[in-house]
């Protein structure tokens, strides 16, 4: 367990410390491979790398944890050499991608629909606060402190809270088998698929639908006698890099250029319930999680792709863009926006924390 005596901590605990006495703003970073994410970071620089290493590892109970500057690829080794993963498929966006960060930004990747997301996964953590106080929440057990989840509250938080010293994470077992399937569908046809699918118990944990093509995968033992109307099979190794490629952003569709960034293109994350139809906005789609996440990539202003999203059901964010003046996430309502603001003053008094990274008001 992380203590006060580590001197790795110790010189962390330090900055913020000196940032706190100052009332200056940090920003927290690791490998800063998500740094595109949210609005724009401010701050001098804290580099939480050193805080690194796997620091119990306990396979037979399912149950692993991490200090926040330890490289993600580091982890998700570790794991797989004892037959067991990270279950939510955690986007890196690039090769320094490290736990702390994959915790704060909160991402899922293309099994999120069938287990779940990050947070559920999150037992426990270490904290530092802005007042330079290490705090502790769960363990390897959920618990309740004060009547928060903090180890789950964490989950999407951005750093605006504080640092991140330690996380012990849930792991499952790697899947035994799979299978991968491509059917060409349109948009709305595939939805209904996947959804009979789901009714009839059939083994789905991803899906992607992009240009007239549904991708599925398979998994379990049940996965080698399924078969999807009309489907053909994708390569095994194909497969495993299709959707690792569709997991850190290396397709295609996400490949956003400078230069179209520069003439108004961006690419938002809409979260919308399964049943809601396809998004009329003029642009290109992906759609992932049987429909609940639609990425969009386009021209778009914010308003229009918002009142898109508001009326499915959902909720956008702007993912990447060269103008991030509309704020990266969806304006939060009054109510909601004090209660952030009131978590925001017990744990960082003196907004050093990642300013504005999450909401301008923070």
């Amino acid at each position: 367990m992380i203590g006060v005596s580590d001197a790795a901590l110790r010189r962390l605990i330090d900055r913020i410390r000196e940032a706190s006495a100052r009332h200056t703003g940090l920003e927290l970073r690791g490998g800063g491979t998500k740094r595109f994410y949210g609005n724009p970071a401010h701050g001098a620089v804290l580099d939480t790398r050193e805080l690194a290493g796997i620091v119990s590892y306990e396979p037979t109970e399912l149950v692993v944890t991490a200090r926040a500057g330890t490289a993600l690829a580091e982890l998700e080794q570790a794991l797989s050499a004892r037959g067991q993963c990270l279950p939510f498929e955690p986007p890196c966006f690039g090769p320094g991608g490290t736990v702390g960060g994959m915790v704060a930004a909160g991402l899922s990747g293309p099994a999120r629909a069938t287990v779940g997301p990050l947070r559920d996964f999150v037992l426990g953590v270490t904290l530092v606060n802005g007042s330079g106080e290490l705090l502790t929440f769960g363990g390897q057990v959920m618990k309740n402190v004060a009547g928060y989840d903090v180890s789950r509250l964490l989950s999407g938080s951005l750093g605006v809270l504080g640092l991140i010293g330690e996380v012990s994470l849930k792991v499952a077992p790697s899947p035994a088998a799979g299978r991968t399937l491509l059917l060409e569908l349109e948009e709305e046809p595939a939805m209904q698929l996947l959804r009979r699918s789901t009714a009839a118990a059939v083994p789905v944990t991803a899906s992607a639908w992009y240009c007239g093509q549904l991708t599925v995968r398979l998994a379990g033992g049940a996965a080698l006698a399924t078969d999807l109307p009309g489907g053909s099979e994708l390569d095994p190794i194909a497969a495993a890099r299709w959707w690792s490629d569709v997991r850190d952003h290396r397709h295609e569709f996400f490949q956003l250029e400078d230069a179209e960034m520069a003439r108004g293109m961006s690419l938002w994350r809409i979260a919308v319930p399964e049943m809601a139809k396809p998004l009329r906005l003029a642009g290109a789609q992906f759609v992932e999680w049987a429909g609940a996440l639609r990425w969009y990539r386009g021209a778009a202003s914010a308003a229009e792709v918002r009142a898109a999203a508001a009326q499915a059901g959902g909720h956008a964010t702007l993912f990447r863009s060269a103008d991030k003046s509309a704020g990266a996430f969806t304006p939060l309502r009054p109510v909601t926006l004090s209660l952030h603001q009131r978590l925001k003053r017990s744990f960082d008094p003196h907004g050093i924390f990642n300013p504005g990274r999450l909401y301008p008001e923070l």
